[in-house]
């Protein structure tokens, strides 16, 4: 059945919100000494407080409702058990897979999948570890000392996050360098100071024909063999992650320098399969390895808790809470630590393409919000920029504000600086701050969740990004959506080729007139 507001559990918990609009949350505190203790939950390094949020224990009963009139129970099991959910392509999205156990069995289509993807974390491991120890040499008998990855989309973003947030002061393995934007000024940055003999590409396209890794790929080809290297170097030089060995092989790319990627792998699902492998190139395997076991541990609480003490579900429900029976139409995600830079920018993947979509499972138009505008930035940063807008604009805009207890660094006074703010900015939220003056005035009662990691390394970082899918996948099931397909971004990449082939000189074809004179404005250049 399509997801409505006019079933009953969305009615009541719509009459619910007009009642609570009345109350404040400071009020709601004061009332009930032990509100941040019952509305805090979870797991082992990893704890969120949602007791910020304008809820109270019949506004968890409500959205639980959600869940039970949505089937979300056998929608898990559904997930897990390896079935064709992504109905629109026909396919499982069985990522779990790739982070399960050594003892595991997990059938996808029939089959179980686990050999294969064993074989391909021990490829991981071989490679990663040949990289970093210097036995996979240069074409001139060097070793390694810088990484390109080539790559976009799922392809870049959970490589590149997982790649800066484990970073130490001083790096363990070769430089690693992202190149994800088809801009020539981008590359020229990246390629900059390196040489070809002590530099190695990774290729990640799962098909091997993603417009903007194919052009900036065959760039830095053709920028390896000005620089020295032979075509039968390509070889040595060269990685490919993909599920089309055809076109690698085309490409010059060797058997043994190619990994795989299975098409139950959603792009932005995939940090946990081979394109993990510049994490384990940067960190060590062992570091990768506990990635995969973080992100395991969540699922196997995400799978097994009951859905009154089931993270995902909850921070879910109140992500509904907050976008459509309150009208929030963006959420903020603001880490305070630099590690997790990329995170909201990693997010805004996982979200909005997972769940702006406009129709539901069975192609009927959705009847309300589905993902929210996800934006955010670093604390403390943020607060000299848009958490003004917070405090004192007009808009409901929910934050979502993660710091790590574990000072990794050695600088007390810095680190405790981050906390107080990010603890601060949340209480301010909450309280507001009343003034004479109305300029100086700030209304309170923001909602905010703060999610605490005990520190900052792989098992929690495996834990943070995967209670984030599942948290996206129940929002999904909810909405009675499909969260595992992208059709919005093959349309832009089909336009874009054909708009190409006329800017460099093809016959144009037939276009509204702002296109039309938008083609003719480059063909002139």
């Amino acid at each position: 059945m399509p997801a409505s507001t006019a079933t009953p559990a969305w009615q009541a918990l719509q009459s619910h919100a007009k009642t609570l609009a009345r109350i404040r949350l400071a009020d709601l505190f004061a009332q009930d000494p032990g509100r941040a203790a019952r509305f805090t939950l979870g797991i082992d390094g990893l704890a969120a407080d949602f007791s910020k949020c304008r809820i109270t224990n019949k506004t968890l009963d409500l959205l639980q409702a959600l869940g039970r009139e949505a089937d979300l129970a056998r929608w898990i099991e559904r997930l897990f058990s390896g079935e064709a959910i992504n109905t629109t392509e026909g396919r499982a999205a069985m990522h779990m897979a790739l982070r399960a156990g050594p003892g595991a069995s997990i059938a996808v289509n029939g089959e179980d999948v686990m050999p294969a993807v064993r074989t391909q974390l021990a490829r991981v491991e071989s490679l990663s570890t040949a990289i970093r120890s210097g036995t996979h040499l240069g074409f001139d008998g060097r070793a390694i000392r810088h990484v390109v990855v080539i790559g976009i989309g799922g392809s870049y973003l959970g490589p590149a996050l997982a790649v800066e947030a484990l970073a130490g002061v001083q790096p363990t393995g070769p430089q690693i360098h992202f190149l994800a934007n088809v801009d020539g000024g981008r590359l020229e940055q990246v390629l900059f100071g390196l040489q070809p003999a002590t530099t190695l590409f990774v290729v990640i396209s799962k098909s091997f024909t993603t417009a903007e890794t194919r052009i900036n790929a065959e760039d830095a080809r053709a920028w390896f063999l000005a620089g020295g290297g032979r075509p039968e170097d390509i070889a040595q030089h060269f990685l490919a992650i993909s599920n089309n060995e055809a076109a690698a092989a085309a490409f010059g790319i060797a058997p043994e320098r190619m990994l795989s990627i299975w098409d139950w792998v959603g792009g932005r699902y995939s940090l946990w399969s081979a394109v993990g492998l510049p994490v384990a190139i940067a960190h060590g395997y062992p570091t990768f390895e506990a990635l995969l076991d973080g992100a395991a541990d969540m699922d196997a609480h995400f799978r097994s808790a009951p859905p009154t003490g089931n993270l995902p579900v909850l921070l879910a429900l109140l992500g509904l809470w907050h976008n459509v029976a309150l009208g929030a139409e963006t959420a903020a995600v603001v880490p305070y630590d630099s590690g997790l830079e990329k995170l909201p920018a990693y997010l805004q993947q996982l979200v909005m393409e997972s769940n702006g979509k406009g129709v539901d499972r069975n192609g009927r138009p959705v009847t309300m919000p589905t993902a929210p505008v996800i934006w955010g930035g670093i604390g403390t940063e943020v607060q000299h920029a848009f958490m003004q807008a917070l405090h004192q604009g007009p808009r409901l805009l929910p934050v979502e504000f993660i710091g790590v207890l574990e000072d990794r660094h050695g600088r007390p006074k810095q680190h405790l600086t981050l906390l107080a703010n990010l603890i601060g900015q949340a209480e301010a939220l909450m309280l507001g701050h009343p003034d004479a003056d109305p300029a100086k005035a700030s209304p309170g009662n923001r909602p905010s969740i703060a999610i605490l990691l005990d520190r900052l390394d792989a098992r929690s970082l495996g834990l943070l990004l995967a209670l984030y899918e599942h948290r996206t996948f129940v929002e999904g099931v909810i909405w009675n959506i499909n969260s595992f397909d992208q059709w919005g971004v093959e349309l832009g990449k089909r336009l874009a080729q054909r708009i190409f082939g006329e800017i460099a000189g093809e016959t144009p074809g037939t276009h509204d007139a702002s296109t039309a004179a938008l083609i003719a404005r480059v063909r002139a250049v």
